[in-house]
């Protein structure tokens, strides 16, 4: 664990999806991280909030921030999983003060 840097997700969750399995989706994606060594410091659920314009004909999302310490494989993982995920309406990862 020598190489852990810090890292901020974000990720819009399809608005469809009841609050059980939004959650299941959020400790799915931590999991991720956490199963390879790395910690999540914060996970903010920011909630529902409309988009400015319509993404995937949805006008809004679920919108969840967290915080991440891990070492980039562990991020790498998360980021191929996150491109595949059905539930994901957007994701974004980003190193603070990197971006």
């Amino acid at each position: 664990m020598a190489d852990r840097r810090q890292y901020e997700v974000m990720f819009i969750i399809d608005p469809r999806l009841d609050d059980a399995a939004i959650q299941q989706a959020v400790d799915r994606y931590v999991g991720i991280v956490t199963s390879r060594g790395g910690e999540a410091t914060k996970v903010d659920h920011w909630g529902r909030r409309k988009f400015a314009y319509e993404i995937d004909h949805l006008n809004e999302g679920y919108y969840v921030v967290a915080d991440l310490q891990a070492e980039p494989s562990a991020i790498a993982e998360l980021d191929r999983v996150l491109h595949l995920a059905d539930e994901l309406v957007r994701h974004k990862v980003v190193r603070p003060g990197k971006h």
